[in-house]
């Protein structure tokens, strides 16, 4: 079976993008009351335009059993050929986390999903073991308070530097089957280029574009990898609210193309070009 980051550059290249569109739904924001149909229309709108969704599991487990009817309506309804990340930000010890996996894997089907590896690489193992799937490890995050923890001076390996990079560099370490990603906000450019730097090749989640207010821009410089892939931009909130009427799904698919225009106007400034 194909490695999730060969279907992650499948995706990105046949639709000509590097958007992911996180699914978001939120009841209070929602044009309509209908979860399923609400994603299930963002989706059909969008699915030419992007080469990952991200449904956030709070948003859906918010909403009792109807939301997780939700969400597997919403996975049922991602096109074949479109990776899904789902967004659980799971870590607890290892027989925890076995389960989490399986969960996460055999249960919704997802490509990948995010972890906090804060525990230890035992936390981490369970999910690495699928092989054909990827681990996206929270890096430097995209919330103001990820300064917090994110980018304490810590002493070891012979080191001094920020926690962030200690945790890029560890998952780099892990990768042995090359299914790990790292997580890093598009509103912390200059720690993305370091964690860049120091993962040369692994995917990376960038959150925090749109709403958040992250550098588009920087994300595309310092988020892709050689090949001009590997830089998964995440919007959500300005995608799928982009209207509140009836036309919401119009307007996220405008949003959704606008943000890839971008990108690519961006990638283009750096030489790398679609193939035609």
């Amino acid at each position: 079976m194909s490695k999730f980051t060969d279907r992650l550059d499948a995706a990105a290249t046949r639709n000509q993008s590097l958007v992911c569109v996180g699914l978001d739904p939120w009841r209070p924001s929602m044009p309509i009351a209908d979860f399923a149909a609400f994603t299930k229309a963002i989706i059909e709108a969008t699915s030419d335009l992007v080469a990952v969704y991200k449904p956030n599991y709070a948003f859906f487990e918010a909403e009792g059993l109807e939301g997780l009817r939700a969400l597997e309506a919403t996975m049922k309804a991602v096109p074949s050929g479109i990776p899904v990340i789902l967004d659980a930000k799971r870590g607890d010890i290892g027989s925890t986390a076995t389960a989490y996996a399986k969960a996460a894997f055999e249960v919704w089907g997802a490509d990948a999903v995010t972890v906090n590896a804060y525990m230890g690489g035992d936390t981490v193992e369970p999910f690495l073991e699928y092989e054909d799937r990827g681990v996206f490890i929270l890096t430097r995050t995209s919330n103001p308070g990820g300064r917090d923890f994110e980018e304490l001076q810590v002493t070891g390996d012979g080191t001094t530097r920020p926690l962030y990079e200690h945790v890029a560099q560890r998952a780099v370490e892990w990768n042995t089957r090359g299914n790990i990603g790292l997580v890093v906000g598009a509103t912390a450019p200059e720690e993305l280029q370091r964690v860049r730097e120091i993962a040369t090749d692994m995917p990376i989640l960038i959150p925090g574009i749109g709403t958040q207010g992250g550098d588009l821009e920087a994300s595309i410089r310092y988020g892709m990898n050689s090949k001009g892939l590997g830089a998964v931009v995440s919007s959500s909130r300005s995608i799928i609210f982009a209207s509140k009427g009836p036309d919401f799904a119009e307007a996220a698919r405008a949003a959704t193309e606008k943000l890839r225009g971008e990108i690519n106007v961006e990638r283009e400034k750096l030489g790398f070009r679609w193939p035609s």
